[in-house]
């Protein structure tokens, strides 16, 4: 039998607008940013994932409303972590290339996306992943069916032939069969890669612009792009909206990336005072990554890595006890970044206690994972504080990191995108 409904009736079904979803949520106290004082007890209204108001006091949650409570609890604005591999966990065995199927990062990252959210990160840029995983994992947290972030995706990174990044430690063949596709000689093929990782997807240019640590060539940490070529990733990025993120360590491969135009520096291990004025110049940023270096020397001596990574390792050890530091004298702007992946996910917050070693203020560490970090992705308007109109990133903690940023080291509740995360 077949129903037939009057116009007007149609009409109703069509133009009533669905009920919003709010969340009121009660705190003990309410830090809106790194530049302002708590608030004292204040209430939260969330609407369809959006902050809708922050007012001081606890109000009347409206009919409907669900009503989180979090007394005696610190809320503040979700953390950024601007340096992640949720594709990848730590270990030496880069032989997993040849064995394990680009699939089962993504089954890898859902894990790891699950406990860098728990740790209090609403938003990473994962920092280089195969060429659909990471893509694949910020589709999922967005739609909500993966626990986890949100994801501003890389994907594979642009390196030179045989350079960090590219696959080396196997036999030439396997090499071969192994590259991602983005190695890349002269202005023009690199620019043409550069269009290829934006049309595949990229939210942001990956480059290593220098040798690293993990690789497996025991060389090669100063500059491996060519200025041309350098330039012309940036400009090309640019030119389509996105903005290129540079692994470097020498100090004259930092130099030539922030010449180039490249938006940040990833590491800067052997930094020196003129790469630093380089960087000040074209209004380069750090990502310091701390953490990395932390968590492979926690693993040195143990057979994880082949003798010439432990090598590499050692050499730079003491270095990275104090490059960020200095940076910080000169006056070159730093963002928070740990490169999770090389040590275990979830211990994200642990780098803020390290860069409040090497000079930073308490207050200037928790900006740099929140306001700081939202302008490098040019997301300021969207995240980093707590203000109407932004999207519903939050955490609550148990005392203040503006006096004490370790206390975002133990975080006890979780919102993303007006999600709560149970």
């Amino acid at each position: 039998m077949r129903f037939t409904y009057p116009l007007a009736l149609a009409a109703a079904f069509v133009a009533a607008p669905a009920l919003a979803d709010t969340t009121v949520v009660h705190a003990g106290n309410v830090i809106t940013d790194a530049d302002s004082e708590p608030m004292g007890p204040a209430t939260i209204t969330v609407t369809d994932g959006r902050i809708v108001s922050v007012a001081r006091g606890w109000n009347a949650a409206p009919e409907g409303a669900e009503t989180v409570r979090l007394e005696g609890m610190t809320v503040v604005p979700g953390l950024i972590d601007l340096h992640v591999h949720l594709t990848g966990d730590p270990g030496g065995d880069f032989w997993k290339g040849a064995v394990e199927p680009e699939e089962w990062g993504v089954v890898v990252g859902a894990k790891n996306a699950a406990k860098t959210l728990r740790a209090g990160f609403t938003t990473v840029r994962e920092a280089g992943s195969a060429q659909h995983s990471g893509f694949a994992l910020r589709r999922g947290t967005e739609e909500g069916m993966i626990e986890g972030p949100r994801i501003v995706a890389a994907g594979p990174s642009l390196a030179i032939v045989g350079g960090h990044g590219d696959v080396s430690g196997f036999r030439p063949e396997v090499n071969a069969v192994l590259t991602s596709g983005y190695t890349c000689t002269g202005a023009v093929e690199c620019a043409a890669k550069v269009r290829r990782a934006s049309q595949n997807g990229s939210d942001v240019i990956k480059i290593t612009a220098t040798g690293g640590v993990l690789s497996q060539q025991g060389r090669g940490l100063e500059a491996h792009f060519s200025d041309a070529e350098m330039t012309s990733i940036a400009d090309t990025a640019h030119s389509l909206g996105l903005q290129v993120m540079a692994h470097a360590h020498g100090a004259r491969g930092i130099e030539a990336a922030a010449r180039a135009g490249i938006d940040s520096i990833e590491h800067a291990t052997y930094l020196d005072e003129a790469a630093a004025d380089a960087m000040k110049a074209n209004g380069t940023v750090l990502v310091p990554t701390l953490m990395a270096f932390q968590g492979v020397t926690e693993r040195l001596g143990q057979g994880i890595y082949t003798p010439v990574v432990e090598a590499k390792i050692r050499a730079v050890a003491e270095t990275a006890k104090v490059f960020m530091g200095k940076a910080y004298r000169w006056g070159v702007p730093i963002a928070f970044g740990t490169d999770a992946g090389v040590f275990d996910h979830g211990r994200n917050a642990e780098e803020f206690a390290l860069m409040v070693a090497q000079g930073m203020s308490h207050r200037e560490a928790f900006a740099s994972a929140t306001t700081v970090a939202a302008g490098v992705l040019q997301m300021e308007g969207e995240i980093g504080r707590l203000a109407p109109g932004y999207s519903a990133d939050m955490i609550a903690v148990a005392g203040n990191p503006l006096e004490d940023v370790t206390v975002l080291e133990n975080v006890d509740w979780v919102m993303v995108r007006g999600r709560i995360i149970d």
